[in-house]
Formats: structure tokens, C-alpha cells, sequence
């Protein structure tokens, strides 16, 4: 052009940008396509020839997911380091290699997945100690409750029975239904107290109550007695020896402020006239 300037034609953008794709392509070699079998899964990767197994990797582990350190790539039945070049190891276009899991990687893994499955079966064992803990001690306060209501109602029994027991020391008669019936009421909280179903520390509470049924047993016994009492009255030794000295005075006119006559002497009654002697 006149004056010096130079113009570009249209083409020249296109040729420019070949001219910079040759120049990389010179530097690192001419793009190739290499097919790789990893599993059951096919890929296509396209990589400089001049390329690296170890940058390959890289692009493997874009496709398949498998980290690099955890690949094996194989090439004509022979692993491939990750220093050698693609060209230096035979591989050219279209060439088909294959991809493996590091067996060193494999058991890494099952390791790790190890350790995960340990930790949740921990944790698993710590949930579920946690929910046995939680129920020992519902089925312990289920216990403790159950035996507090037991102890509650003897305590009701005793004034039934110590009520009984003025009565019949005051020379009241009892009805024997009420024996019988403060004695099944003592039975049927014996019953209760065998019933109950504890756990654990729940088991120490239980032989604490020792004591509530010995009250029973000893309520059972003092019933008995005043049972006995209460149908025949003059069962007690001192009453039944007991002697009035007055004379009661009858207003019908029966008897009188004197003593009655002597009684004859039945025929089988001996007198002895003479004095004991005594050395």
C-alpha cells in the first residue's frame, strides 16, 4: 500500500491461529488419540504425543473419577510409568490401553471403609447402650413406684389390724370376717411384692423391702392370736382365775348377804384325823 501500510486479509486470522496451534503442537508433538478401557466403561482421550503416562493419568482421572496414584495403566500387557513419554512407550494414535486399580489403593480402601463401618457400629452400640440405659431406669422408677404403693397400703393394714387389736383387748367382739378379710388385704400386697419385675439396681430396692414382708408376716401372726382371742374369750389364764369375794345381791330375792350352809361331804371324801408327823 501506498505510504508503508501494510493490510490483512481476511484469511489471516485463520492462518494466525493455525500457525499458533502448529507451534504447540511442535512443542509437545502432534495430538493423538488413545481409547481407554477402564471396567466395563470405554473413553476417548485426545493428548499430545509427546505427553507423559503421568499427565495422562490426569486426564484418566477427569474421565473416570479414579485418582492418579490410584491408577495402573497398562499398555501391551506392561504397566507404564508415570516418567516415560507416550511416544517412548510405543503409543501412537488410536492405540487402546488399559486402566486398573492400584491393588495397594484397594486395600487402603477397604481399610477406610473398615474403619467407617467400626465407627458406626460404635456408634450403633453406644445408641443402643443408651437406649438400655434410658429403659433399666423407666423399668428401676416402674419398680420403686410399684413397691412404694405396696409399703403405702400395709401401712393402711396396720391401722386396720392395731384398730382390730383394741377392740378385742377391750373385750369387744369382733366379727371373724374381719380377721379373714385383713388377712387376705395382707396376702394380696405379698403378691404385689412378688409381681413386680425389676432390673438392675431395681433388684437391691426389692431386697430392701425385706422389712415390709416381715411386717406382713408379723400383722398375719398378731391376727391369728386375736382370732383366737376374739372366740373364746376366757382363753386367758389370768381371767379365767380370777375370784369375786363380794356376794352380788339380787334384787329377784335369790340369795342373801350371808353365805350359803355348808354342803355335806360327799361319801368319797376321807378325813384323816391324825396329824402328819415330820422328822
Amino acid at each position: 500500500m501506498p505510504g508503508g501500510m501494510l493490510v490483512r486479509g481476511d484469511g489471516d486470522d485463520n492462518n494466525l491461529h493455525h500457525n499458533h496451534e502448529t507451534a504447540a503442537t511442535s512443542s509437545a508433538g502432534p495430538m493423538i488419540k488413545i481409547d481407554v478401557a477402564y471396567g466395563s466403561a470405554q473413553h476417548q482421550l485426545f493428548v499430545p504425543s509427546h505427553s507423559t503416562v503421568g499427565e495422562l493419568k490426569k486426564q484418566i482421572a477427569e474421565q473416570t473419577g479414579l485418582e492418579p496414584e490410584k491408577q495402573r495403566v497398562l499398555f501391551r500387557g506392561k504397566e507404564k510409568e508415570d516418567d516415560v513419554h507416550l511416544s517412548s512407550a510405543g503409543m501412537k494414535d488410536k492405540s487402546k490401553i488399559l486402566v486398573l486399580e492400584n491393588p495397594t489403593s484397594k486395600v487402603k480402601k477397604v481399610e477406610e471403609m473398615a474403619n467407617i463401618e467400626e465407627k458406626v457400629e460404635e456408634s450403633i452400640a453406644r445408641k443402643e447402650s443408651k437406649v438400655e440405659e434410658i429403659k433399666e431406669t423407666e423399668e428401676m422408677s416402674k419398680a420403686f413406684a410399684a413397691v412404694a404403693r405396696v409399703r403405702k397400703e400395709v401401712d393402711k393394714i396396720s391401722e386396720r389390724v392395731a384398730a382390730i387389736e383394741v377392740a378385742v383387748n377391750s373385750g369387744t367382739k369382733i366379727a371373724a370376717e374381719e380377721f379373714d378379710v385383713s388377712a387376705e388385704l395382707l396376702m394380696r400386697e405379698l403378691l404385689k411384692l412378688d409381681g413386680i419385675e425389676a432390673e438392675g439396681e431395681a433388684k437391691l430396692q426389692r431386697k430392701a423391702e425385706v422389712g415390709v414382708v416381715r411386717r406382713v408376716q408379723g400383722f398375719h401372726e398378731t391376727l391369728d392370736k386375736l382370732k383366737a382371742r376374739n372366740s373364746n374369750p376366757f382363753h386367758d389364764s389370768n381371767k379365767a382365775a380370777s375370784v369375786t369375794t363380794k356376794w352380788e345381791t339380787f334384787d329377784s330375792g335369790m340369795g342373801g348377804s350371808t353365805a350359803p350352809p355348808p354342803q355335806p361331804m360327799s361319801s368319797s371324801t376321807k378325813v384323816t384325823e391324825e396329824w402328819e408327823k415330820f422328822d
